[in-house]
């Protein structure tokens, strides 16, 4: 597996990014997620995007972090916040997303980012799975959806 940092709008990323929006309609029935976001939101330092490409060399996986600062909705100063984690159906339970997510963890760490915060939902069990055994915890709602019954929040502090 290779996972490298990619543009937000490379065009695997958004061949990626609208499996995971097709997806996102197919469990909430709502079109995908809403949350406004930029390629800029993913350019180094402020954050990064990346891509797990396999033997033969195709997008499989990917997520990304973008900084967040104390903005009274949630966020707090130092904030990187996880974005568009998906891995593939035919990929799946191989340990990608695990992968994927201590990588991005460690670029955030990097960059000096001292939480990593994200919201997913009650229609994702699997993801939920993933991140409660990852260390993160339930957080304050934070962002787009921070007022819908079904949206969860977690973050782990990312330490040194």
């Amino acid at each position: 597996m290779n996972i490298r940092p990619v543009a937000f709008d490379h065009p695997d990323a958004v061949k990626l990014n609208d499996e995971v929006q097709a997806e996102y309609h197919e469990r909430y029935g709502d079109g995908g997620d809403a949350t406004v976001l930029e390629p800029s939101d993913f350019r180094p330092p402020r954050g990064v995007y990346l891509i797990a490409y396999d033997e033969l060399d195709r997008p499989v996986a990917t997520g990304g972090w973008r900084s967040q600062e104390g903005d009274g909705k949630g966020h707090e100063d130092g904030d990187a916040e996880l974005k568009r984690m998906f891995v593939i159906r035919e990929m799946r339970g191989r340990g990608l997303a695990r992968r994927m997510l201590t990588a991005l963890e460690e670029d955030a760490r990097a960059a000096g980012r001292v939480r990593m915060v994200l919201e997913t939902g009650t229609e994702q069990p699997e993801a939920i799975a993933l991140y409660t055994s990852s260390g993160y915890a339930p957080c304050a709602k934070f962002g787009y959806y921070r007022a819908y019954e079904n949206s969860r929040c977690y973050a782990k502090p990312l330490g040194s």
